[in-house]
C-alpha cells in the first residue's frame, strides 16, 4: 500500500484521488474549500460513490507521501507551497498533473530538495459539479516521461473498468505540446463562447479551430517538439467526433465564475512565439478576450 496525497481533488484530482484510494492506498486530499466527503460518480447518470480519503485542511496534519499528485490549476501551483513541503520528503515522486508545458519547474523550490518532480500530460474527462462531487465520463490517460514511476502510478491508479492508463514517454516535450494545441483551442473557444465541445466541430468555427492550431504548432515545432500540421487534422477530426456535451476546464471554470488558466495556455503560446519571432495573431487576439474577462 502506497501513501497519495493529492493537492487539488478539483476534476482531475478528485478522480485520481478517488481512483488511489479505491485501490486500497492510503490517500489523503488537499483542499482550500472543505467538503464533508468525496464523491464520483460514472457517467452523467451512472453510480456515486463515496472514495475512502481523509480530507485536510491544514498541511501541519500531513507528513511526507510516497506519492504526491499536484492537481490546481497552474496559476494556483505557488500558493500549494505549504502542502508541497509537509507532503514531500526523500523518494516522493511529485506528479505534476497540471495543463501547459514544462510542469516539473512550477514546482521546483516547492518540494523536498530530494523528492523526484514529474509532469504529466493529463487526458481525463471529469468536471467537479460542486466541492467534493465529480463527474467522471469514463476516459483518462497519465503520460510521464518514461522511468520506474511509470509503473509505480500505474499501480495507484491504473487497472480496472474505471482506471486511468498510465504511459510512459521517450519525447515528453512533444507530448506537453502536442496536448497545449488542443488546450490552446479547444479551452478559449468554449470558454469565451460559453459552449460545450459541439462548437468545435462546427464549420463555421473550422477557420479558427485550424488557424490557432497552425499557430501552435509552429510555436511548438520553434521550441523543439515534433509536430505537424498531421496533428491539426488530428485534432479536427477528434473534434468532429467528440461526445455531446463534453466541455473542457475552462468553460466549467468560466461558469463557475474562477479564475481561468490562460496565461499558462494560451499565454505560453504567445510568449513563446514572441521569443522565437514566430507570429501568432490568432492567439494573440484570443489572449486578449480572454485577459478582458473578469471572474
Amino acid at each position: 500500500m502506497a501513501s497519495v496525497v493529492v493537492i487539488g481533488p478539483g476534476a482531475i484530482g478528485g478522480v485520481l484521488a478517488a481512483l488511489a484510494a479505491e485501490r486500497g492506498h492510503e490517500v489523503a486530499v488537499a483542499v482550500r474549500t472543505p467538503f464533508d466527503s468525496l464523491r464520483v460518480r460514472s457517467g452523467a447518470d451512472g453510480p456515486e460513490r463515496e472514495a475512502p480519503v481523509t480530507i485536510h485542511t491544514d498541511p501541519a496534519t500531513l507528513g511526507p507521501a510516497d506519492w504526491v499528485v499536484v492537481a490546481t490549476k497552474a496559476q494556483h501551483t505557488a500558493a500549494a507551497a505549504g502542502w508541497l513541503e509537509a507532503a514531500t520528503g526523500p523518494g516522493t515522486v511529485v506528479v505534476v498533473a497540471q495543463n501547459g508545458v514544462d510542469q516539473e519547474r512550477r514546482v521546483a523550490g516547492l518540494v523536498h530538495p530530494e523528492a523526484v518532480a514529474v509532469p504529466a500530460v493529463v487526458v481525463l474527462g471529469a468536471e467537479a459539479v460542486e466541492p467534493g462531487r465529480i463527474v467522471h465520463h469514463g476516459y483518462g490517460r497519465l503520460t510521464l516521461p518514461a522511468g520506474p514511476w511509470v509503473e509505480g502510478l500505474r499501480a495507484v491508479v491504473g487497472g480496472g473498468d474505471d482506471g486511468v492508463e498510465v504511459v510512459g514517454s521517450d519525447d515528453i516535450r512533444t507530448d506537453t505540446w502536442r496536448k497545449l494545441i488542443s488546450n490552446a483551442v479547444a479551452n478559449p473557444i468554449t470558454a469565451l463562447t460559453l459552449r460545450r465541445g459541439d462548437v468545435l466541430g462546427e464549420d463555421t468555427s473550422a477557420d479558427l479551430v485550424v488557424g490557432l492550431a497552425r499557430e501552435v504548432v509552429a510555436v511548438a515545432r520553434a521550441e523543439g517538439a515534433a509536430v505537424t500540421d498531421a496533428d491539426v487534422t488530428a485534432l479536427r477530426r477528434h473534434y468532429a467526433t467528440m461526445p455531446a456535451g463534453t466541455g473542457t476546464s475552462m468553460l466549467y471554470d468560466r461558469l463557475a465564475g474562477r479564475p481561468l488558466e490562460h496565461e499558462h495556455l494560451t499565454g505560453t503560446v504567445v510568449a513563446a512565439g514572441e521569443r522565437h519571432g514566430v507570429p501568432t495573431p490568432l492567439n494573440t487576439a484570443v489572449l486578449a478576450l480572454l485577459r478582458a474577462i473578469r471572474p
